[in-house]
C-alpha cells in the first residue's frame, strides 16, 4: 500500500474510479446540479487531497484521512465481516441469502444507496467509507477540489453543506449520523431477532468513541485561527448523550407503533441473559425490583409504599438516560426535571409488558421532541474545570440508583467517567491521579463479563472513586 518513497500507492481499481470520477466531478462545474449521487472512497484518496500518508501541518485538515481510514479503521473493513464464520451462520439461522447481499446488512456494514444515486465510480465492498459519514459526494466534489488545491471559486464547507455534504462540525449532526447505525433508523436496526442470532447488542458513547477511532480529522478549535475550546470532549460527551437518548427514544416510538412489540432489544438484555445461581448469590434478588427511576431514594432502595417493577418483567434498558441526567443536573436542572417525570412513566408504561402501544409511542415521540431541544442548549453551554468534576461527582454521588439499572448503565458511567476525568486532568492533575486512574480501570473489569457484574460491588468501587476526587 505504501511505497519506500512515502508515497500512498492506491489500489488498481481506486485508480481507475478515481480516473472516472474527476472527468464526473468537472463537469459539474458546468452541468445543472444533479441528484446526489454517491461516488466511492477513490474519489479522496489522491495523495495531494485526502491519501497522504503524513499528516500537514500547514492546511487546515491532515490530508491524510483516506490513508488513516483505509489502513486502520474498523469501518474501512465492515463489509468483510459479512463473510466471515458467524455471519453465515446468522444468515442460516435467519433464513437469508449471502449476507453481503441483504439490505438489512448492507445498510450498515456497506453503504446501499438507491441505484439512482450511485455514480460509476461506485463500489458497495469498500465498507463503511467516506459518504457513509459525510453523504453523497457528486455535486460538491468537484469545486471543494479546485478550491483545496488553490483554483478560483473561493468554495467553502458551508458551500458543500448546501451541496449535500454532513454537516459534522455539529455535533448534533455528527452523533446522529454514528447513531443511524449503532441505534438505528426506521429502515435497519439490531433488534432482538439480530442479537439472537448472533450479531452483537449496540452501545455508544461520542467521546468515548471518537477517543477509540484512529482520529483523521480536525476540529474546528484545532484548525489555523479557530477559537480554542479547551472542553470540547466535556461538549461532545453531553450533547452525544442527549441524542443518543432521543435516537432510542425515536426508535422505541417506532417499534410499539409499528414492529415486533415488545421488542426486546429495547429492554434490559442482561436483566434475563446472565448466569444463573443460587439464590443467596443472586444480586439482582438482593437489590429487588425498583420502582419508577426518579422514585428511587439514595440507598437504591424503593420508598415506603413503592412496590416497583413485577418480577419476571424485564426492565426498559435506561443506559442512555441515566448519565444524562446528572449532565442536566449541571446545565438545565427545569429541562432534567420535566424529562425525569417523562422517562418514569415511559418506564413503567414499557416495563409493564401491558401498555398501551399507541400510547408509548406517542409518549415517547414527545420526550424525544423534549430531548432534542435540549441539544442546542448543550452545544452551546459553557464548560469548565469544575462543572467537569461536578458532573463527575453527580454520576458517582448516584451509584445506587445507576447500577442497580443493570450492566449496560453500568458500562455507560464507566465510559462517561472515564471521559469526563480525562478531560477535567488535561488541566491539572491530582497528586493521586495514579490511584484514580486505577480505580477507573476497575470499573471497566467489573462490565468486562456481563454475568460476573455484581451492582453492589460496582456502586462500592464508585463510592471509593469519589473518595479520592478532590
Amino acid at each position: 500500500m505504501v511505497a519506500l518513497d512515502g508515497v500512498l500507492r492506491v489500489p488498481c481499481k481506486t485508480n481507475m474510479r478515481l480516473s472516472v470520477l474527476l472527468v464526473f466531478s468537472a463537469l459539474t462545474f458546468a452541468q445543472t446540479p444533479e441528484p446526489p449521487k454517491y461516488t466511492g472512497p477513490g474519489s479522496c484518496a489522491s495523495p495531494s487531497c485526502h491519501g497522504s500518508v503524513t499528516v500537514k501541518t500547514d492546511t487546515s485538515v491532515q490530508q491524510n484521512e483516506y490513508s488513516t481510514w483505509v489502513v486502520k479503521d474498523k469501518h474501512a473493513r465492515a463489509f468483510a465481516v459479512l463473510s466471515n464464520d458467524v455471519a453465515k451462520r446468522m444468515a442460516r439461522i435467519m433464513d437469508l441469502k449471502e449476507p453481503s447481499t441483504e439490505a438489512r446488512c448492507l445498510g450498515c456494514h456497506s453503504l446501499n444507496p438507491p441505484k439512482d444515486e450511485r455514480a460509476r465510480t461506485f463500489d458497495g465492498s469498500d465498507g463503511v467509507s467516506c459518504e457513509n459519514c459525510h453523504g453523497p459526494a457528486y455535486n460538491w466534489l468537484g469545486k471543494h477540489t479546485a478550491t483545496a488545491r488553490g483554483g478560483e471559486g473561493g468554495w467553502t464547507h458551508e458551500d458543500s453543506v448546501k451541496a449535500g455534504m454532513k454537516d459534522l462540525r455539529d455535533l448534533g449532526n455528527r452523533t446522529t449520523q454514528c447513531l443511524t447505525c449503532h441505534v438505528g433508523n426506521k429502515d435497519y436496526a439490531v433488534d432482538h431477532e439480530l442479537i439472537a442470532a448472533g450479531h452483537p447488542d449496540l452501545y455508544f458513547e461520542l467521546d468515548s468513541f471518537m477517543a477509540a477511532m484512529p482520529k483523521h480529522w480536525k476540529e474546528v478549535s484545532e484548525k489555523p485561527n479557530a477559537p480554542a475550546d479547551p472542553y470540547f470532549d466535556v461538549r461532545a460527551l453531553a450533547v452525544g448523550q442527549a441524542v443518543d437518548l432521543r435516537d432510542q427514544l425515536r426508535r422505541l416510538a417506532r417499534n410499539a407503533a409499528t414492529g415486533v412489540w415488545p421488542e426486546y432489544a429495547d429492554l434490559d438484555c442482561f436483566a434475563c441473559h446472565h448466569s444463573l445461581t443460587t439464590a443467596e448469590n443472586s444480586w439482582q434478588q438482593e437489590r429487588g425490583y425498583p420502582a419508577m427511576p426518579s422514585a428511587t431514594t439514595s440507598t437504591g432502595a424503593p420508598p415506603a409504599g413503592e412496590l416497583g417493577r413485577r418480577p419476571g418483567n424485564p426492565p426498559w434498558n435506561l443506559s442512555r438516560y441515566v448519565v444524562l441526567k446528572e449532565v442536566l443536573a449541571d446545565v438545565d436542572p427545569a429541562a432534567g426535571r420535566e424529562l425525569d417525570g417523562d422517562i418514569d412513566r415511559l418506564y413503567g408504561m414499557v416495563t409493564s409488558l401491558k401498555s398501551d402501544r399507541a400510547q408509548i409511542a406517542s409518549l415517547a415521540t414527545s420526550t424525544a421532541d423534549v430531548v432534542g431541544q435540549l441539544v442546542p442548549k448543550l452545544t452551546a453551554a459553557a464548560y469548565d474545570q469544575p462543572k467537569t468534576l461536578h458532573m463527575i461527582k453527580g454520576i458517582l454521588n448516584n451509584a445506587d440508583y445507576i447500577t442497580h439499572q443493570g450492566e449496560r448503565p453500568a458500562e455507560q458511567a464507566a465510559m462517561t467517567v472515564q471521559s469526563l476525568y480525562t478531560a477535567y486532568a488535561s488541566k491539572g492533575r491530582p497528586a493521586n491521579d495514579a490511584r484514580i486512574q486505577e480505580t477507573i480501570s476497575g470499573l471497566f473489569k467489573q462490565v468486562e463479563n456481563p454475568s460476573a457484574y455484581n451492582a453492589f460491588k460496582f456502586a462500592d468501587q464508585m463510592k471509593a472513586l469519589d473518595k479520592l476526587l478532590p
